[in-house]
């Protein structure tokens, strides 16, 4: 973004809203925060602000009573109304009432971020409801975990597994990590792709695709068999080389590329992951999850 979206999350519940702001400014937003709707007509009267998310049930002024003054003091932000179980007929309400839109807690981020993005874009004088591109729903290359094609699948696999513990979360909040990581090769060109599935099919040894006698079946998967294959296999696949287990590089498309491009290729395909290039360079993935996001705001 040319220009960062200024966001106020306003919620009662400290976590939420700190960790909600703490992954906004992760994915580029300029947040503020506010506990209450005092505090948040407060802030919107010294600093404008282009997005307010703004949860309904709160102590004091409620969101519907802190929707109403801040359309009266700053009527081009945008509001987005947040609602817990049960109250879904009250966040209606807010939407009739001026709210650009609402959501359901708990609330998945990248879903939360869409409709921020959406209501920042309707801000302009007759704005209209542009089909996004690869470009608008794509993880920044910044920001999807890579490793190179000569690390060691150790190496992979505490990348893949920081990809989950870097999530900040709580009972109201939803993130995904990432379940693979792109493989650069020393010039920095995309090689291919290490997956979770890739680290199954690795750890199995190679004798178990290969053709049996019927004779041997009974004693090859008898419970003794088994007993210890799993972990002495993780030990082993450890030191070898990512290039050596990795996929093939995914497919790639332009950041230009329709929604509807994305989605036909994904399923022609079967893959699960595209890889967005611009001028030939890597900038980013489009995964099904995003494809799921952005279904999931038009719908709703």
């Amino acid at each position: 973004m040319a220009k960062k979206i200024s966001v106020l999350m306003v919620d009662d519940e400290e976590q939420f809203r700190v960790t909600t702001s703490k992954i906004l400014t992760k994915k580029g937003y300029e947040t503020t925060i506010a506990g209450s709707g005092e505090e948040a007509i407060d802030i919107l009267k010294d600093k404008p602000q282009d997005v307010v998310v703004l949860d309904i049930k709160m102590p004091g002024i409620d969101g519907h009573e802190a929707l109403a003054e801040i359309k009266k003091i700053r009527p081009k932000t945008q509001v987005i109304m947040l609602t817990g179980h049960g109250a879904l007929e009250s966040a209606k309400e807010s939407h009739a009432r001026g709210a650009f839109d609402y959501l359901s807690k708990p609330c998945d981020i990248n879903l939360l971020a869409s409709k921020i993005n959406d209501a920042y874009t309707s801000m302009a004088e007759g704005a209209v409801r542009a089909e996004k591109k690869a470009r608008d729903i794509m993880i920044h290359i910044d920001d999807y975990t890579t490793v190179k094609v000569d690390d060691s699948v150790k190496e992979a696999v505490q990348s893949v597994k920081q990809s989950f513990e870097s999530i900040i979360a709580s009972s109201r909040l939803m993130e995904t990590g990432h379940r693979s990581v792109l493989v650069f090769d020393k010039n920095r060109e995309l090689a291919g792709i290490l997956s979770i599935r890739d680290l199954i099919e690795a750890v199995r040894p190679a004798y178990l695709s290969a053709p049996k006698p019927s004779m041997a079946d009974s004693i090859q998967y008898s419970p003794i068999f088994w007993s210890g294959l799993f972990t002495n296999q993780v030990k082993k696949m450890a030191d070898k080389r990512v290039g050596d287990i990795m996929s093939g590089a995914p497919l790639t498309v332009d950041e230009e590329s329709n929604l509807m491009e994305m989605a036909d290729l994904m399923f022609t395909k079967r893959v699960r992951r595209l890889v967005v290039t611009s001028k030939g360079k890597v900038v980013g993935v489009v995964r099904e999850q995003e494809l799921f996001f952005e279904m999931a705001n038009i719908i709703l």
